[in-house]
């Protein structure tokens, strides 16, 4: 494959950082790590073919300043930037500024990010392609009293919602009229806080549900394909701590069904390079979408383990202005793959762990997407997630049996961590018959401490 950028620079830390490097050994690409004063010792800075500090602990003041991530390319003469995932990943504002400084943002172009980081509008733009959409409030709530107003014509349980959120905040169930007024301007007060936008939506609480996500790819030329879905339905506090792929939910039928479906939404936005469109199922097999991720999704890497595929690659060419080196028909999925996410926390309150890493023995058998090493310091100042474990088997059993494996033989200390979860989730008999859905971890939880 030609090398279409020499040297680019990775505006983020941690795993991401280290596998986006990889990628870029493997192709002859020199890479820029950007790293803040906390993280001069990670692994990612050492990986790196050249390092640049843009700033203090605070990631405010390094990695979500776009003047000094765009200084530091400047410096490097990187002639593009991956944002990884998270912090300026889903930013219009730094993909403009990379347009006006001439430097390839790998990623979608600002409108669609745009266009997309708005709940409310990306429930609009997914209306006019015949994408159905959970039943809610069309637009943003202008009031309290219009909230409740409009949930007694829906019917409780409700999600109140964010526009702007992600991550699972900016969220909060209720179940009555009380409880919405009671939560209404705190969710309103929170989306402000983290997003800068506090507009408000309702949408009908989905029961007994399952999130499974679409990820896609689309280059300039108008092609669309989908590289199949994977199965999220596994988190705490809304955030993902175990994927698989294919999903066990999914008949054949309802699997062309949803994975077509993606690729008219997609289409619908004129949207180019990787992403993932999430959806959400009800217990009646009914699927609803729920939102766009413009960027490379944390769970990747079950998706390449059953394509053979390598999507940091992908993204490169894509952002270069290439045709997708392949149509539809040649993407075949293989086998089984599951990815658990270790996370430096307390496993029964989820409360942070953060320390340094005394010991650290990796197991073989898996590909291990970690960011730290034995002696790393694992910072209070950023996610918890610090590495994942993923697995690949001829079938679903013999993944849960690979991963099983893995987990037992994998040792941290110095730090808590949630490993003994995560084995528990593998051992668990709901999660092998793979009948869970996204209330699964909190029963199960209620169940281990029981115990």
């Amino acid at each position: 494959m030609p090398v279409f950028f020499k040297r680019i620079l990775i505006a983020n830390r941690g795993e991401i950082a280290r596998r986006i490097i990889r990628t870029c050994n493997r192709l002859g690409i020199e890479s820029v790590a950007v790293y803040s004063e906390a993280d001069a010792a990670m692994p990612f800075v050492k990986e790196a073919t050249a390092a640049v500090c843009v700033g203090p602990t605070q990631a405010k003041k390094s990695y979500l300043d776009i003047d000094n991530i765009i200084q530091a390319a400047k410096e490097t003469d990187a002639d593009a930037i991956h944002p990884g995932y998270g912090f300026l990943s889903e930013n219009p504002a730094f993909v403009r500024r990379c347009e006006e400084e001439g430097i390839t943002f790998i990623g979608p172009a600002a409108k669609a990010i745009e266009l997309m980081g708005s709940k409310l509008e990306a429930r609009a733009q997914m209306q006019e392609a015949g994408v159905p959409v959970v039943p809610g409030s069309e637009g943003r709530l202008e009031s309290v009293e219009e909230a409740v107003s409009l949930a007694g014509e829906i019917g409780y349980p409700l999600m109140l919602k964010a526009s702007a959120g992600g991550g699972g905040i900016g969220m909060q169930l209720v179940h009555n009229a009380e409880e919405l007024e009671k939560a209404f301007d705190s969710t309103k007060q929170r989306a402000e806080s983290f997003f800068g936008d506090g507009d408000l939506f309702l949408e009908k609480w989905i029961n007994e549900p399952r999130h499974i996500e679409v990820q896609i790819a689309a280059d300039e030329h108008g092609n669309v394909i989908h590289l199949y879905e994977r199965e999220c339905s596994v988190q705490r506090r809304n955030q993902k701590v175990v994927e698989e792929s294919p999903s066990p939910f999914l008949d054949e039928k309802l699997r062309k069904e949803l994975l077509q479906t993606a690729i008219r939404g997609v289409q619908h936005i004129g949207y180019t390079n990787v992403g993932t469109m999430e959806f959400i199922f009800d217990g009646e097999k009914n699927f609803y979408f729920l939102e766009m991720n413009t960027r490379l999704q944390v769970e990747h890497p079950v998706t390449e383990e059953i394509t053979g595929l390598d999507l940091v690659e992908l993204q490169f060419q894509l952002a270069a202005g290439e045709k997708l080196p392949f149509g539809q028909q040649n993407i075949k999925k293989h086998g089984h793959s599951i990815e658990c996410r270790l996370y430096a926390e307390d496993p029964n309150t989820y409360f942070p762990s953060p320390g340094t890493i005394k010991r650290l023995i990796l197991p073989g058998g898996a590909r291990l997407d970690f960011a730290v090493e034995e002696g790393s310091q694992v910072s209070p100042f950023y996610d918890p997630m610090i590495g994942k474990i993923i697995v690949h088997g001829d079938d679903r059993h013999q993944a849960i049996g690979k991963m099983q494996a893995a987990l037992e033989k994998l040792e941290v200390e110095g730090i808590t961590t949630n490993l003994p979860l995560l084995y528990d989730i593998m051992e668990n008999a709901t999660f092998k018959k793979g009948e869970y859905t996204t209330k699964f971890l909190d029963e199960f939880q209620k169940e281990r401490q029981v115990r």
